[in-house]
């Protein structure tokens, strides 16, 4: 296991499947077949998601989005370890984790495409709306995380966030004071090495992001992003720890964004195709597929079966987004608080 070393402090990253499809079995979380095939099938409806995500923007269906091409293992395999009391503050690349979470997938469609009735998760589902503004959902996360802990509720919070938030006041106070009181928070840092068209080591002297948990007393692991068996095995430790009083983790996910940051950037402006090239042979799809065909659980059928299912789901879900009748104006208001204020009723009643 690979180490990077930070004074007297070592940062550990955690590998168990390997690119070729082989894994660490001392490492290798307990998983039934039939849960591995399931995140299997998660991560080809969150990779159908986002293609069609892409080219209904290229149409002009939907706005501006941010493709999460490279990122499906991170998201999918720490969403999997979430019992459902759990808490979800996401950044704005979760898509993997809503789907997971069986968010409706017309839903994240209406959001993207400029509808806020998006953000109307079922009941069921503890998770904030996504936050776009960097950094800043990070405080929320934390300030759950002391909520559950008032309330003793076996709840954990798990806060999303990219490379790029780690440089934000944000971070540092959030991080700070869920080390303070030991809060029952998961930090997961999607380190896909760009913030923007930043590089990682123009925005951060730090060897790792997991180390930036080291001055605020919370423990930090590095793991390997494109690896679903390390993020899941990683969070659920995580989980175990902050449900029985450890304290919180800081995970990074160490993987890249092989598309752009969005629909509206260029990526190929700031970062050579070479870089690109090496991280697509490091698909996380691909290497999971090579395990479980390995396993007996994937072949060339298996693969088009769940392919075609998910893009059949991904067609309904489009139909539904396309076919909602349009929000009332009235909406802008009652959507955005649950009372409004005198001047909100007045203005309401003029639109």
């Amino acid at each position: 296991m690979p180490e990077t070393t930070l004074a007297s402090h070592a940062i550990h990253r955690l590998e168990i499947l390997g690119e070729d499809g082989d894994v660490d079995k001392a490492l290798m979380p307990e998983l039934s077949d039939e849960r591995i095939v399931r995140m299997y099938e998660m991560m080809v409806l969150a990779r159908s998601f986002d293609e069609r995500a892409v080219t209904l923007q290229r149409e002009g269906r939907l706005g501006t989005y941010p493709p999460i091409l490279g990122q499906e293992a991170a998201q999918v395999g720490s969403a999997s370890a979430l019992l459902p009391c759990d808490w979800v503050v996401p950044s704005f690349r979760e898509m993997g984790v809503h789907i997971t979470l069986g968010y409706p997938i017309h839903r994240l469609f209406q959001y993207w495409g400029g509808d806020e009735r998006g953000q109307r998760g079922p009941e069921s589902l503890n998770i904030l709306p996504i936050c776009v503004a960097v950094g800043t959902q990070i405080p929320h996360g934390v300030g759950i995380a002391m909520a559950a802990r008032y309330r003793r509720d076996p709840a954990v919070v798990c806060t999303y966030f990219g490379d790029g938030a780690t440089s934000k006041g944000d971070f540092h106070e959030g991080l700070n004071m869920a080390g303070v009181f030991k809060l029952p928070a998961v930090f997961i840092c999607q380190n896909n090495q760009w913030a923007i068209s930043v590089p990682l080591k123009q925005q951060t002297a730090a060897a790792t992001i997991a180390q930036k948990g080291v001055a605020y007393g919370i423990d930090g692991i590095q793991v390997d992003g494109n690896d679903i068996f390390a993020v899941y095995r990683a969070t659920s430790d995580a989980l175990a720890k902050a449900r029985s009083g450890g304290g919180p983790t800081l995970i990074e996910c160490l993987t890249y964004r092989i598309a752009d940051h969005t629909t509206a950037d260029d990526a190929g402006r700031y970062r050579t195709p070479d870089e690109v090239a090496t991280w697509r042979r490091k698909d996380p799809l691909l290497r999971l597929e090579r395990f479980m065909a390995g396993r007996g659980l994937w072949d060339d059928d298996v693969g088009r079966r769940v392919r075609e299912e998910a893009v059949a789901e991904i067609d309904r879900a489009v139909l539904a987004m396309e076919s909602a009748p349009q929000p009332e104006a009235e909406e802008m208001f009652t959507n955005t608080g649950a009372t409004l204020s005198r001047r909100q009723i007045r203005q309401m009643e003029v639109i």
